[in-house]
């Protein structure tokens, strides 16, 4: 998705750095995700985040929503990581199935938030084509983020898919689907998670102990003065 205005990077990455760091590709799920979504908002603020187009939003095909993928994960050129919501993190597991890509290449994270139980009695038909889903454990790092009261998953389910997909699981607290009817604007807490992704991959790559660390301080003075944050690094809202 194009964007005429400056971004300013919430991550507060370094500029010049920019080049060296990931693309971060937004893969929406089921009817796309609106202005108000929180993954919207990322591509405003953040430079190199793209949404992929995967089209057929309302009437979508899996082994078309995975060519996508792969289209635009080797069209990047460069490390990347994925942003999915819902239907679309089942997408890139069945990306990841087909694929096989090797551990960490090209995809060297994901975020993968409020994936939907494709295999639960009743579900939508539109959900169900991509059941059942893989159990092979994914080829990058990636968190699992999900909510308590989402209608589309129980916390179990939930877990469940974090544990066979090898994803550190996120407790993303009581705020529904993660989407823009859950009044969490752009969604601090999936960015904090974010930002975790892109250090240990400059870790992994050898970025200065010092620079890092200034990175995680910028970060926690942006974060931590919310109180759902601090609740989360005690304990009692996030497992990461």
């Amino acid at each position: 998705m194009a964007h005429t205005q400056t971004k300013t990077h919430s991550l507060e990455l370094d500029s010049t750095r920019l080049a060296d760091d990931p693309l971060i590709l937004v893969i929406p799920g089921l009817a796309n995700s609106g202005p108000d979504h929180w993954q919207t908002k990322w591509e405003a603020q953040i430079p190199d985040c793209e949404r992929v187009e995967l089209g057929m939003w309302d009437d979508p095909h899996r082994n078309t929503w995975v060519n996508k993928i792969n289209l635009a994960v080797h069209r990047a050129g460069r490390p990347v990581i994925l942003v999915a919501h819902s239907l679309g993190c089942h997408a890139v597991a069945w990306w990841a199935e087909y694929e096989q890509p090797a551990y960490g290449n090209p995809v060297v994270g994901a975020l993968l938030v409020a994936p939907p139980d494709v295999e639960r009695a009743g579900v939508d038909q539109r959900l169900a084509r991509f059941a059942p889903a893989p159990r092979r454990a994914l080829p990058f790092p990636s968190f699992l983020a999900a909510s308590e009261n989402d209608h589309y998953c129980s916390l179990r389910a939930a877990r469940g898919l974090a544990s066979d997909w090898g994803a550190t699981f996120a407790y993303a607290g009581s705020i529904g689907h993660i989407n823009a009817e859950s009044g969490i604007d752009d969604w601090a807490f999936g960015q904090l998670l974010l930002a975790q992704l892109l250090r240990e991959h400059r870790t992994r790559q050898g970025v200065g102990r010092e620079a890092e660390t200034e990175t995680r301080r910028r970060a926690a003075a942006r974060y931590t003065r919310l109180p759902w944050i601090q609740s989360a690094e005690g304990g009692s809202q996030a497992e990461l």
